[in-house]
């Protein structure tokens, strides 16, 4: 059984895996409960969550979303974040599955 870990690692549908800060990634209610021991999840024994319908380009932008996100929680004033428009609707299903907060199905991120 892995310990809780500074680090954990996301990984995409078609194979990409991304190592981020945990307390990045637990922005997203899915994650947070995915990684607590409490819900009985297996990634909370390996320190990481695959994602069977989220591609490898969209996986990229979240971590940078999670990272833009924490960099500025609480800033005023701050610019928008840059994807490219061809990743919009791909990353709206993304935020949706990541931020769900029923615990039946997956979801993502308020700010």
């Amino acid at each position: 059984m892995a310990s809780e870990t500074e680090y954990v690692t996301l990984v995409s549908s078609d194979g990409f895996s991304f190592v981020v800060l945990r307390s990045a990634a637990i922005k997203s209610p899915a994650i947070m409960r995915m990684l607590d021991p409490a819900y009985g999840f297996a990634e909370s024994k390996t320190n990481t969550c695959h994602f069977e319908n989220i591609n490898g380009l969209v996986l990229e932008k979240v971590c940078e979303y999670f990272y833009y996100y924490q960099k500025h929680k609480g800033a005023k004033d701050v610019t928008d974040m840059d994807f490219p428009i061809e990743l919009s609707l791909e990353l709206v299903m993304a935020a949706d599955y990541l931020d769900s907060r029923d615990t039946h199905q997956a979801g993502f991120i308020y700010i």
